[in-house]
């Protein structure tokens, strides 16, 4: 049997193989409520046999979204598009997940496709809060600094919306805390320039995210995984580091966090990122290695022989695969098929499944 078609286990929870969908944001809901396009889009990708999806950046709060058509679960309306999602993946034989996430200075802007710059009021933009008033961009405004008062409610928010995501049916929980969104901006120098027990040290930048990972362990169910998303570096000196991320990594899980999925950058537009494929696996290796934790690897893992490597060779427990699931909807099955191994198909498309397929 190739690596990538092992079953993980995580907790009490099995993953049918090392493949998950990673979180991906469609721009395409409303009020943060989940459309038709949603249920398309991840019942899709079910059909084509991943082990784990992760549902797209969900927002704690409305000022947490990125862009007005980003999703939500800031309150109990938005709980049943969810639930129809989250049934519907499970059907297909694979576990749903759902990132949680809040913007932080990189909210308000345009839709994914549209220009990257703060939203006027007229085009439905709202102001934006961070660590620190600085901003990520000229194009971006200059957020609000938030009080310690505040943080600390946004950690009942990260809570509440965690309870919510139970209740829809999810069954993996991620916190979002990479590509310079609000819990990365905490951690790392360039965005933190705090004077109080948020920033300054690295236990103090740090403290924001453990806080969420603790709160949010503590109504997550034992027998369920919680994962985190970091970037292991900014890709810039001074900011932050892999060092870091390992140390970090190794804190978390002592919060009770199961698995970290490592990506990188996002924090400044200064970084200049060496991008190829699998150009971010060395840093879930090492910290699967230093930090003794499960890790993801992501970031331009497109053929089947290279996302078995890399589980193979011990870089990571579960390759995420991200613009090569939006090419091919099925690329975990034609995977199988590329690695010579053979996987139930659905009853449905048996008629064009390779010879010898079973179907489920």
């Amino acid at each position: 049997m190739p690596h990538l078609f092992e079953p993980l286990q995580l907790r009490k929870l099995t993953l049918s193989n090392r493949i998950g969908i990673s979180p991906m944001c469609q721009y395409s809901a409303i009020d943060g409520m989940a459309q038709d396009w949603h249920f398309i889009h991840y019942g899709s990708r079910a059909v084509g046999g991943p082990g784990l999806i992760l549902v797209e950046a969900t927002a704690v709060t409305p000022e947490g979204r990125i862009s007005p058509g980003d999703m939500g679960l800031w309150q109990n309306r938005q709980i049943e598009p969810l639930a129809r999602i989250a049934k519907l993946i499970s059907d297909c034989g694979c576990v749903p997940g759902i990132q949680i996430a809040h913007a932080g200075r990189k909210a308000s802007v345009g839709l994914g496709w549209q220009a990257q710059r703060t939203l006027t009021q007229e085009e439905q933009g709202w102001p934006v809060v961070a660590p620190s008033a600085l901003a990520f961009s000229p194009d971006h405004a200059v957020p609000r600094e938030l009080s310690g008062e505040e943080i600390r409610a946004l950690v009942g928010q990260f809570v509440a919306t965690a309870q919510r995501a139970l209740a829809a049916g999810f069954q993996v929980a991620e916190i979002h805390a990479a590509h310079g969104y609000l819990l990365h901006e905490f951690l790392s120098p360039i965005s933190n320039l705090r004077q109080d027990g948020y920033g300054g040290s690295f236990d103090n930048r740090i403290r924001f995210l453990l806080e969420v990972a603790s709160a949010v362990r503590a109504v997550w169910p034992d027998n369920l995984p919680l994962l985190v998303r970091i970037s292991a570096t900014d890709w810039l000196e001074g900011g932050w580091s892999i060092e870091e991320s390992v140390e970090l990594s190794g804190k978390l899980k002592a919060c009770g966090v199961d698995l970290v999925d490592v990506s990188s950058g996002g924090t400044s537009l200064a970084a200049r990122i060496p991008v190829g494929p699998g150009f971010q696996s060395e840093f879930a290796a090492r910290i699967r290695r230093e930090a003794g934790i499960a890790t993801a690897a992501v970031g331009m893992i497109t053929s089947p022989a290279q996302a078995d490597h890399l589980i193979r060779t011990g870089q990571a427990d579960l390759v995420f695969v991200a613009r090569e699931l939006l090419r091919d909807p099925y690329w975990p099955l034609h995977a199988a098929q590329a690695l010579g191994h053979s996987v139930a198909w659905p009853n449905q498309y048996l008629r064009a499944a390779p010879p010898g397929s079973t179907g489920r």
